[in-house]
């Protein structure tokens, strides 16, 4: 079982920030979700941000939070998260959270929901290259007759970087409360994965459009600095 969504290179290596884009990408659609993609391996996130014609984005540009009410500001301290009855996720938010956090937060929840429960939901709001990686990884949970219980942990949520109406959102993963179980038993397997045992960092690369909603273009995650 892959972990979600492990890239070649770190984090921090793959946060340049790509500023000046070609013709928007159309908001993705559900039914354009490929069949049999795989997960990313690895590389830089494309931030570039949609914006109209003739601007001139800098590293300094930004989308005020509160632009987006969709994403409201959590409250601080921790938030229990139950997905079906095998799974709880605790949500660390920090004091002062930017309301963008919850783009890294939320595509974690839903992409377990759907493994946990089948909710086939976890597709909205993601561009065609994020709705490959999660719908890759959803669906190698179902051929394998696999399923998740426990309870994991998010814990210092950032936002990375910044240009335009691009943002990069990471956060550390703690799984280790977590069991890879089997659908058919209901038990544990044998041989629980890597990401069982040692935190993550996972990071979405997303970018608000001109409707006002934000998509989360591709997910990397790497393996350094997120001790427990």
């Amino acid at each position: 079982m892959k972990a979600w969504i492990r890239g070649t290179v770190g984090i921090t290596g793959m946060v340049s920030l790509v500023v000046g884009c070609g013709q928007a990408e159309r908001p993705y659609l559900p039914n354009d979700a490929p069949v049999s993609a795989t997960p990313s391996s690895g590389g830089t996130p494309d931030l570039s941000p949609s914006r109209e014609p003739g601007s001139a984005p800098s590293a300094g540009d930004s989308v005020a939070p509160s632009a987006d009410a969709s994403l409201t500001p959590p409250e601080p301290g921790v938030e229990t998260v139950s997905l079906g009855e095998k799974m709880r996720v605790r949500i660390e938010w920090p004091v002062d959270a930017d309301p963008r956090l919850r783009l890294v937060a939320d595509s974690y929840l839903n992409v377990r929901r759907a493994v946990v429960t089948g909710d086939d939901r976890y597709l909205d709001n993601l561009e065609s290259e994020a709705a490959g990686q999660a719908h890759a990884w959803v669906s190698e949970f179902a051929d394998q007759e696999r399923s998740l219980r426990g309870v994991a942990r998010l814990y210092n949520l950032r936002i990375q970087a910044v240009v335009g109406r691009a943002v990069q959102v990471n956060t550390c993963v703690d799984e280790s409360r977590l069991r890879l179980i089997s659908t058919r038993t209901g038990k544990a397997v044998a041989r629980q994965p890597d990401w069982t045992r040692e935190p993550y960092t996972q990071a979405v690369a997303a970018r608000r459009g001109d409707d006002g909603v934000w998509r989360i273009r591709t997910f990397v995650q790497g393996s350094e600095g997120c001790g427990r």
